[in-house]
């Protein structure tokens, strides 16, 4: 073995048998030192502790068999390039017959007479008992084999024997010496939590014992990986917690609630408290607002800006699209004029001269309050004393975009709202830096949308249902998963273009099946011309121009087009109080959250309103996720089941625009969806940590700080 002195720092060529060769083998799986490669895990374990008899093991049955070898092995030469060995072995129940390929050593090292553990699954046809190419190891007196075996992920040049001995070198230089790894977690924090000491679960991880031990270093190392991502995303966070000059007074809440004309939710007051704190502290609020399809994010922002503008500031909000930013300007407007402040919509369809009005208003102070798209973000667009600035649907914008609007005020508070319901989960990991608030119900009253998931059978009875919808006064969205026939790429929300996996949870079940894609483009012109012709129909999908979807858009919201046909670039705020009817085709390829935002497109006015999902796959799985939409009208338990059956991963990719571009969680052992308790303890405990030693400066926290900077080196 190499002589070794730094410990964790050392390089992997300190390590026997790793040169330049197998450094860059290693290289490419991220460990150029010690320390990573004790911290490159398992991705799962051969229980090979799982001992029985030829006698006793079922056909087809993965265990381990302790068998001595009968006769010599013999190889022979199959074809070029192939060679077979085999050789037969026994226990007290039986023979069993072992075959190998392309593994003509073994000849040499099982030796007549000689005991080994082999492993793998077991062939039975009658009496006759064989094992193709199982792994083995040598039953030597008093040296106990292990019951459980790591299997690491590898790259080209690594074995798992070889990458096996050379984690044990390394636990051994990381666990002892000089530079040896030491405890970053407090005593008290490992008592509070039931958390097993850092040197125990680094051996345990790669040498358990027992699931159970595996289990319990698991648990200590996930704990850290979220512990350690929340105290960076917290001290990244507590850099923006800047001073703010808009320090607002206490406003007349009473006032405000007198122009409503209903009363608000439990939710909505907890979120006004909230931002109400945030914005007369004297700290800039730094603030993500989420709530379900019609939970009232609305009137949170009107108090926000209501509270803001009593303080004498102005207010910014910027809409993704002209559409709802007219939508917000009709909301907005009138509850606030009435109260003697000036509202002012900004947008790219106005002309030169009624933008550069508008820029000298906000120049000069005569507007209030502005609420625009991205014309906001123009250089000519120039405020006197912006106070605050609410970003809608904050994910459709850039980090850029957001950044520019607020630079127009140094020390402006931020509100971000997003519609889409998002698991505590992963709100903990994708806006840790922000504060949170959700609105978790409902106000009184809201219908709840009528469910069905529905097969090609019921295609008559749907366009039936249709024409009734629309003959009784309601107007029809259809969804379709592409644009046009044929296409294995489709777009997303702005035209780019996107995998069908990127975009949706995509059952590959499903597509094997590769049942009748339905495309925007062919299926309006077949149900303008052969179905309907009688009834306006429209479509928009994101390959048209801005002008274009927004001429379509605004004709549907007028109530000029009866069917639009879409793809998922229907707008998430658009209000058609007058939509009934929600049918969305090859249902089975879109995530339940995806499903449940585009269900919240209708009821919005007073009538009954209907969402049908229709799918053409024999999947069970997607039948099985179908039923939960109709099961369930709760976008965060949809949220939290759609995690829990597809991951992390899958759920975050269908939502680009939500993942962190930068310090982006990436868990080697935590889970977003098994380990949520642990999440919640790991940011209460960074948290804690925090308000103890903000900087981490304290002796105590040394190795903690340490430890973090080395972390975070690593997985940059």
């Amino acid at each position: 073995m190499k002589e070794n002195k730094k410990g964790i720092y050392s390089p992997v060529t300190s390590l026997y048998g790793v040169g330049a060769k197998r450094a860059e083998s290693f290289a490419k799986l991220g460990i150029e030192n010690v320390g990573e490669l004790v911290y490159h895990f398992p991705r799962a374990y051969e229980n090979r502790g799982n001992v029985k008899t030829l006698a006793q093991a079922e056909d087809g049955e993965l265990c381990s068999f302790i068998l001595c070898v009968a006769a010599p092995a013999k190889t022979a030469m199959i074809r070029k390039g192939m060679t077979l060995t085999k050789l037969s072995a026994v226990d007290e129940t039986g023979k069993c017959n072992i075959t190998f390929f392309n593994q003509p050593y073994v000849r040499d090292v099982l030796v007549q007479g000689a005991y080994f553990r082999f492993y793998g699954r077991i062939s039975k046809t009658g009496k006759t008992a064989s094992l193709s190419s199982p792994a083995f190891e040598p039953v030597v007196p008093h040296k106990q084999l292990r019951p459980l075996v790591p299997i690491y992920p590898l790259s080209a040049g690594l074995s798992q024997k070889f990458m096996s001995g050379a984690v044990r070198e390394a636990l051994s230089a990381a666990l002892s010496g000089e530079n040896a790894v030491t405890e970053h977690l407090s005593h008290e924090i490992r008592e509070k939590y039931s958390l097993a000491a850092l040197p125990f679960a680094l051996r345990a991880i790669h040498e358990p014992q027992s699931f159970e031990e595996a289990e319990k270093a698991r648990r200590r190392l996930a704990f850290d990986e979220m512990y350690l991502f929340a105290l960076g995303m917290l001290r990244e966070g507590k850099k923006d917690k800047t001073k703010s000059s808009y320090a607002f007074p206490t406003p007349d809440r009473e006032k405000f609630l007198s122009y409503l004309p209903y009363a608000p939710t439990g939710a909505q007051v907890r979120t006004f408290d909230e931002m109400e704190a945030d914005m007369t502290c004297g700290v800039r609020m730094h603030r993500l607002l989420t709530g379900d399809v019609g939970s009232g994010k609305t009137l949170c922002a009107q108090y926000a800006v209501y509270t803001a503008v009593c303080g004498g500031a102005q207010a910014a909000i910027m809409a993704p699209t002209e559409i709802l930013a007219r939508q917000h300007y009709e909301s907005f407007a009138p509850m606030f004029e009435k109260m003697g402040f000036r509202v002012q919509l900004l947008i790219g369809a106005m002309t030169a001269a009624q933008k550069r009005k508008a820029c000298e208003g906000l120049r000069f102070g005569l507007i209030d309050i502005v609420i625009g798209t991205h014309a906001l973000i123009e250089d000519t667009v120039e405020f006197l004393r912006l106070g605050l600035v609410i970003i809608d649907e904050q994910h459709r914008f850039g980090a850029a975009q957001r950044a520019r609007l607020c630079e127009k005020s140094k020390d402006c508070h931020m509100l971000s709202m997003s519609a889409t319901p998002i698991p505590r989960t992963l709100a903990f990991v994708l806006y840790g830096d922000y504060d949170l608030s959700t609105l978790d119900e409902m106000p009184p009253g809201r219908k709840t949308v009528d469910t069905f998931a529905v097969n090609e059978s019921y295609r008559e009875r749907l366009y039936a249902f249709i024409r009734k919808n629309v003959e009784a006064g309601g107007q029809v969205y259809i969804v379709c998963p592409s644009v046009e026939e044929q296409k294995e790429v489709l777009e997303g929300e702005n035209g780019e273009k996107v995998e069908l996996s990127e975009l949706f949870s995509f059952d590959m079940d499903a597509y094997e099946e590769k049942p009748k894609l339905f495309a925007a483009v062919d299926y309006a012109k077949e149900l303008s011309e052969n179905i309907f012709p009688d009834i306006p129909v429209g479509f928009v999908h994101g390959k048209l121009k801005s002008a274009q979807k927004e001429k379509v858009m605004s004709a549907f919201c007028n109530g000029e087009i009866k069917i639009l046909v879409s793809t998922t670039v229907i707008e998430v705020g658009v209000n058609v109080p007058s939509a009934t009817l929600m049918i969305v085709e090859n249902a089975e390829m879109f995530g339940l959250s995806a499903l449940h935002q585009l269900r919240g497109r209708v009821g919005r006015g007073d009538k009954q309103s209907y969402c049908v999902l229709v799918s053409g796959s024999k999947s069970e799985r997607a039948a099985a996720r179908l039923k939960i939409l109709k099961d369930h009208h709760d976008g965060y338990k949809i949220a939290e089941l759609d995690l829990a059956m597809r991951g992390p991963g899958d759920f975050i990719a269908e939502r680009g625009g939500y993942v962190r571009q930068s310090g982006e969680a990436s868990f080697r052992l935590a889970s977003l969806s098994g380990d949520t308790k642990l999440l919640y303890d790991a940011f209460d405990a960074a948290k804690a940590t925090l308000a103890y030693d903000a900087e981490l400066a304290r002796p105590e926290n040394a190795p903690l700080l340490s430890h973090l900077e080395f972390m975070q080196k690593n997985n940059e």
